[in-house]
């Protein structure tokens, strides 16, 4: 099934990306720890959003996830493990990305002065919750 082989292209991305963090996370790289989190955040959302056969061409992953909760489309156990996503798809969304790659250019803070320790603990363990659950659902349906 077609399906399921894109479904698994995205949870590979999302693993490989957070082989990356873990790597960046070890070496003290903050910001790229942040940024491969932010990947592995925003893959394992759209996979676990393509298990409900919805397109994955979207970076707000979070946003069509919650509709389907909201519509009643998904399982109570199904809604259950998608929030607790949201939280970490809503946080790390478009502006964290933005700030990765850009900084701050308000403050003219570069994105290396953004991030550090801190920041790469939260992000990697966004992340590792992430790819937990999007697994877990993956496995269910």
């Amino acid at each position: 099934m077609e399906l399921q082989r894109d479904v698994e292209y995205r949870l590979e991305l999302a693993q490989g990306f957070l082989h990356e963090a873990e790597h960046d996370y070890a070496l003290e790289r903050w910001r790229a720890c942040v940024s491969s989190s932010i990947l592995v955040v925003e893959n394992s959302g759209l996979a676990v959003l393509m298990l409900f056969g919805v397109s994955p061409f979207t970076h707000k992953p979070g946003r069509h996830l919650s509709q389907l909760i909201s519509e009643g489309t998904v399982a109570n156990d199904a809604a259950a493990l998608i929030e607790q996503l949201l939280p970490e798809l809503e946080t790390y969304d478009s502006h964290e990305k933005m700030l990765v790659k850009y900084g701050d250019e308000s403050t003219f803070r570069l994105p290396w002065e953004l991030f550090g320790a801190e920041e790469g603990g939260l992000a990697i363990e966004a992340a590792r919750k992430c790819m937990r659950v999007s697994q877990e659902m993956s496995r269910k349906k």
